[in-house]
């Protein structure tokens, strides 16, 4: 099998291209794509910690602290103490970053749009299931532990 035809070497390819036109759109909208995923995370889940947002972002706890500062600098964010847990800070969206996201979300929209232009219905959802097995397959083994907050 040659390179370009490996599986990986194609989900790479594509990503590569993804997070390029991503990046493009939301430098556009002021918006870095770390901070894209952390204002998507917080509209699913608000009261996420910064180790919690971190690991949804795909950085390192510290490059989150430098999003974090940024974010409420910009009051697109607020932090406050979890009540059982006061050293730990949960993070939610003012109504201004839910309005940033909304702004950069249907920016991401149009881009994941043309990427799957070449796709009917069918064919979309082909994909999703498609990759999510790949990514469940991939997984390691971890016990039911509850992640902390």
């Amino acid at each position: 099998m040659e390179t370009t035809d490996r599986p990986g070497y194609l989900i790479k390819q594509a990503q590569l291209a993804l997070n390029a036109q991503m990046s493009r759109v939301l430098h556009e909208q002021g918006v870095t794509l770390s901070q894209f995923a952390v204002l998507t995370a917080l509209a699913d889940e608000p009261g996420l910690s910064n180790a919690q947002l971190a690991r949804r972002a795909f950085i390192t706890p510290q490059s989150m602290n430098e999003n974090l500062r940024e974010l409420e600098g910009r009051t697109w964010i607020r932090r406050h103490p979890h009540p059982a847990h006061a050293r730990i800070l949960q993070i939610e969206l003012t109504d201004e970053g839910h309005a940033t996201l909304q702004a950069c979300d249907a920016a991401v929209t149009v881009i994941e749009q043309q990427m799957l232009a070449g796709l009917d219905s069918g064919q979309r959802r082909d994909l999703v299931a498609a990759l999510r097995s790949c990514i469940a397959a991939l997984k390691p083994a971890q016990p039911d532990a509850p992640e902390a907050p």
